[in-house]
């Protein structure tokens, strides 16, 4: 009999921690099947225990991860006749190492010294047409790091430029509305908008993500784009 089971998962976990997180992860999960004589808490901690010592070759001896490092680890599994069976093929492993406190505090510093340049300057995102409306409206996609975060609508008229509406997800949700500036000779509408964007970051309205979410993917689909779903938090599991 195999009975499947659900992913097992470290969780966002310091490395030095991961072994006795699986565990106790492991236990809980198959806490029922081990009252029902399914399984053995003997054939669990084997389990367990043999994927820890595999796992510690390779974040320790591989991808040489420090005890203060922070992972996830995720595997599936399955209980076959009384028996663990790894699914190997679906290991995944995240890994985030821990900057030492001296290159934190150096950073913070200077941080705090360029507090209201880095203010006045803004986030500086990238902004890329999508498509036009069937009234003439323009769509723009609003980037960060690659990533689609954004997007607004405008008004082109004549050398002026009329943002609509528009809402930005991240790093904070906030709506852009009824902005008007002059596209000088020369300069393209997209960088126009980016220094209407990074005024706006200076007196912004802030809203709710999903209030965010829900205005930039309408105005995605004037023009027949696909909903972006942007996760506002790190997933716990």
């Amino acid at each position: 009999m195999v009975i499947k089971i659900p992913l097992l998962s470290s969780g966002y976990v310091i490395a030095g921690a991961y072994a006795d997180k699986l565990r106790r992860t492991m236990f809980a999960q198959l806490k029922d099947h081990i009252k029902n004589g399914e399984i053995t808490a003997q054939e669990v901690a084997r389990s367990v225990g043999e994927l820890n010592r595999m796992l510690y070759t390779l974040l320790v001896e591989k991808l040489k991860i420090q005890k203060g490092d922070l992972v996830r680890i995720r595997i599936n599994y399955d209980v076959k006749d009384g028996k663990i069976v790894w699914d190997r093929a679906t290991l995944k492993i995240e890994a985030f190492r821990r900057i030492p406190d001296e290159e934190i505090a150096s950073a913070v510093e200077d941080f705090i010294s360029k507090w209201d340049e880095i203010y006045e300057k803004g986030i500086s995102y990238e902004i890329t047409k999508i498509g036009d409306t069937e009234d003439g409206d323009e769509v723009y996609t609003i980037k960060l790091d690659g990533n689609e975060v954004g997007a607004l609508i405008t008004t082109p008229i004549d050398d002026e430029i009329f943002i609509k509406k528009g809402a930005i997800l991240h790093p904070t949700p906030i709506v852009i509305e009824k902005l008007r500036m002059t596209v000088p000779s020369g300069s393209s509408i997209e960088s126009v908008i980016e220094e209407i964007i990074r005024e706006a970051q200076k007196n912004p309205r802030y809203v709710s993500p999903d209030e965010a979410r829900k205005l930039v993917n309408y105005i995605r689909s004037r023009v027949s784009a696909s909903p972006i779903e942007y996760e506002e938090s790190i997933e716990e599991e």
